[in-house]
């Protein structure tokens, strides 16, 4: 708050003073005995108005510093208000533009989402086709080992049989065809080796 010169404070402090005196002398002058008028201006009313007068300044000189500091400390307070409203109006003006420009980006912003979404979906549903493509081929190679497997396992059984099969039918057929002599003759051979 700015101070005032001294001058400037005289005229004030005169202002007031002139104010004040008219006042009373106006009240003063307008009462009277017994609600009647008189015109005529005592000493008496001088005395009165001097001493109002004197009263009044000595109240406007003792009340005037404290009642300039509570209008100025509540200046500055109604200024530090309106700079932190100021303050916090800049700010929610920040926000506001923040909001408004995320909101015109929403729709850009939902359509890249949802992009990214198809995308993954697009990936994952590929991982899914090549795993389930890399497990059947496995399952399907799976199978044909265990069909040559299964094959050879089949194929040696039956070469077992057929052998055993073809054993027995050799040893009827030497049975038939080998003499007594002939029999004879072998285990007499069998034995010259066993003995040498």
């Amino acid at each position: 708050m700015k101070k005032m010169n001294w001058k400037k404070h005289l005229k004030v402090s005169g202002a007031v003073m002139a104010l004040v005196a008219g006042t009373a002398a106006w009240v003063w002058a307008s009462g009277g005995e017994n609600g009647g008028h008189h015109n005529a201006w005592k000493l008496e009313d001088w005395w009165k108005s001097l001493n109002f007068v004197l009263l009044a300044v000595g109240v406007f000189f003792i009340a005037k510093k404290p009642v300039a500091q509570f209008f100025s400390s509540r200046s500055q307070g109604i200024e530090e208000e309106l700079t932190e409203l100021e303050q916090k109006k800049a700010d929610a003006e920040k926000k506001l533009a923040e909001y408004e420009a995320r909101f015109r980006n929403l729709e850009q912003e939902s359509k890249q989402i949802l992009e990214d979404y198809t995308k993954q979906g697009e990936a994952a549903k590929q991982r899914i086709i090549a795993e389930a493509e890399a497990q059947a081929d496995k399952l399907e190679d799976m199978a044909k080992r265990n069909i040559q497997q299964e094959f050879k396992s089949a194929k040696t059984a039956l070469q077992q049989e057929i052998a055993a099969k073809a054993m027995e039918q050799a040893e009827a057929v030497i049975k038939e065809s080998i003499s007594t002599e002939d029999q004879d003759r072998l285990v007499d051979q069998y034995l010259k080796k066993v003995e040498a």
